[in-house]
């Protein structure tokens, strides 16, 4: 590139690189061309921890809590390439983390040599309260700024509402599906018009209340119409009879997933065949973060550890054939 070529031209040509790199179509909501190269990575996400993690924050001295050092050596030790760390296991959340914190962390998982594959923040976007949308739209720009300085490339955001036994139709005030969804992908815009400025995109989760299949999820972003704006595949929240056919929907739109034990989101349910996860990621042409999250699921006893070791033994052998 010659050194008189204009910085704007040079911002043009970079942000095209970015999407390129993830393999992302400079398009708004447009599926990737699947192609040869496949350059697939594990990731641990946090939640994972969450009632470790938890108690960590509010009890740090209790033998059974868990702090982000600990975290993160787990996840070097059983040998994931990444980490998901999940915005609300700073103890400063929903407020954004001093630098200094932030940089601990960064610096710990470098030390550990692992990658930062993204974040996430609570939002609620399908309530009818236009001030707790709007309160929901400035902690993503808050934590868009968290992402940059830890490195993460994505930071995943809510689909539903947060209200503990209340569904979005509960909180839309009457409003139809149709108009929920609009107001959604206005907030969402706005979320990735800010996230592009800094390189992050903003990647929007099922979690089977306002999206519960492949083409609700497809639906919500193609009217977002952002190529800043992408599909966390969450392999267990899609409420449909064969979740396999809605994963490989939403698959091509993807900027990052979260995979489950179960694609059925219930526990004593069939496993997750990581066979047919990688293939359909790579037949979507995605490159990047399979970050896996287990979740006790009112099971006692649950052996979280044990069973993410498991998932990523099977997921790393389905990469590797």
């Amino acid at each position: 590139m010659s050194s008189a070529t204009p910085r704007r031209e040079f911002l043009k040509h970079s942000a095209w690189l970015s999407l390129a790199a993830l393999g992302l179509s400079a398009r708004a909501a447009e599926p990737a061309p699947a192609g040869k190269l496949s350059r697939l990575r594990t990731s641990l996400n946090a939640y994972s921890f969450y009632v470790e993690l938890n108690l960590g924050l509010k009890e740090p001295n209790n033998p059974k809590g868990m702090n982000m050092h600990q975290l993160l050596n787990f996840a070097a030790e059983a040998g994931f390439d990444a980490i998901d760390v999940t915005g609300y296991f700073f103890a400063s959340y929903p407020k954004a983390p001093t630098d200094a914190e932030i940089f601990a962390v960064k610096h710990e998982a470098f030390r550990l040599g692992l990658e930062i594959s993204g974040s996430g923040v609570k939002n609620d976007f399908t309530t009818a309260d236009k001030a707790i949308r709007a309160e929901g739209v400035q902690r993503v720009k808050d934590w868009v700024s968290v992402c940059v300085k830890l490195g993460a490339p994505v930071l995943r955001v809510f689909a539903d509402t947060n209200i503990p036994g209340k569904k979005w139709a509960d909180v839309a005030g009457g409003a139809t599906r149709d108009q929920v969804e609009g107001w959604m992908a206005d907030d969402y815009r706005e979320c990735a018009e800010f996230a592009a400025k800094y390189g992050i995109f903003i990647g929007v989760q099922n979690h089977g209340d306002f999206l519960t299949s492949g083409a609700e999820h497809v639906s919500l972003l193609k009217r977002v119409n952002h190529p800043n704006c992408r599909a966390i595949v969450d392999t267990g929240k899609y409420l449909t009879e064969d979740p396999y056919v809605d994963i490989a929907l939403a698959a091509p739109l993807a900027v990052n997933w979260q995979v489950k034990e179960t694609p059925f989101g219930k526990p004593n349910k069939p496993l997750t065949d990581m066979r047919k996860i990688v293939k359909i990621a790579r037949d979507a042409g995605y490159n990047g973060y399979l970050p896996i999250e287990s979740l006790p699921m009112g099971r006692k006893n649950y052996d979280t550890p044990g069973e993410l070791k498991r998932m990523l033994k099977e997921l790393k052998a389905a990469i590797a054939e």
